[in-house]
């Protein structure tokens, strides 16, 4: 991707000291509109540079941070997997805040959307609800609803092991719990990570990155449990902007979002707010990184026309 200009800068997070890792893909001409993605959990956002390539060869502009405890957004002691000490859960989400701002000061007035995956689509629904107004567009990709007591549960372990362990323990008892059963409809892959995806090439990559997969720690835990459990209040939903266009991706084959029934649970949810731009489409086949699977191309094509229909719209010109 000649047409492409990648940077890489910091800022400082919201947890007031860790330095926060971004990543900026610049098109070669001024940027239709600009698309920030918000990573999953045990990953980093230079993996979506596939799709930054498609998305700035058509002129838009593509950015996105590293969460705490992720990339090279680590702590002083490189604890991977691990946030911060205080309300980490409300900190993700404002250091997503904290990028957008950044990048919409140096491009003012130009449509912003957000693309959220897995865990990075339960950060992105926190913060529609907080500050969705703001935007215009969001696409929520990979995401679900996993049951309240189960979450409750969870949570009620992580406490309780952040006492006894300390917050950067490993957790296998909360990694078993959140993942313990999505391997089992998949036995034709790598032999583990095989819910990630079809494409063996993609999980063996995934497999080898030294940035994936890393184990989370109990704070991690909780961070991924406390996002997930604002989602279930009321007042939270009732704060969705109900103007926003939303398109909701996932594989109807996808543990996450228990094969779409989750996702679509989450998409009538909206609709029932009042939400008037609400789409939907699961993808026949596919398991949890849709970007990443065999056939991706379709994906990444349904997400550009979509973004630029949306886009299309709030420029004022007639519906393409």
């Amino acid at each position: 991707h000649d047409k492409m200009k990648k940077e890489e800068f910091y800022f400082l997070s919201r947890d007031n000291e860790t330095r926060i890792h971004a990543v900026k893909w610049t098109p070669d001409t001024k940027p239709v509109c600009i698309v920030q993605i918000v990573h999953g959990m045990a990953e980093y956002v230079e993996r979506y540079e596939r799709l930054a390539g498609l998305l700035t060869d058509n002129g838009i502009l593509v950015t996105g941070e590293n969460h705490l405890g992720h990339g090279k957004s680590l702590g002083a002691d490189g604890c991977k997997g691990y946030f911060c000490r205080q309300d980490p859960a409300t900190v993700a989400v404002r250091d997503v805040h904290r990028l957008k701002k950044t990048i919409q000061q140096q491009y003012p007035g130009i449509p912003y959307l957000i693309l959220g995956h897995s865990m990075g689509s339960f950060i992105l629904r926190n913060y529609l609800c907080r500050y969705g107004t703001g935007i215009d567009g969001a696409i929520i990709m990979g995401t679900g609803m996993q049951p309240e007591a189960v979450v409750k549960l969870a949570k009620a372990i992580a406490k309780v092991q952040g006492v006894l362990c300390g917050q950067k323990h490993v957790s296998r008892l909360l990694d078993r719990l959140a993942f313990g059963s999505y391997e089992k409809p998949f036995r034709d892959g790598v032999g583990q990570m095989d819910w990630l995806s079809g494409d063996q090439d993609e999980v063996r990559k995934y497999l080898d990155d030294p940035l994936c997969g890393f184990p989370f720690t109990v704070n991690g835990f909780a961070t991924l449990f406390e996002l997930i459990g604002r989602l279930y209040d009321p007042s939270c939903t009732e704060k969705l902007p109900k103007d926003l266009p939303v398109l909701f991706v996932a594989g109807d084959q996808d543990p996450v979002g228990d094969c779409g029934k989750a996702v679509r649970r989450v998409a009538d949810k909206y609709k029932g707010c009042g939400m008037e731009h609400v789409e939907c489409v699961l993808y026949p086949g596919m398991r949890h990184e849709i970007l990443n699977e065999n056939g991706r191309e379709k994906v990444e094509q349904d997400i550009l026309s979509w973004i630029q229909r949306t886009v299309g719209c709030s420029l004022g010109q007639s519906k393409i």
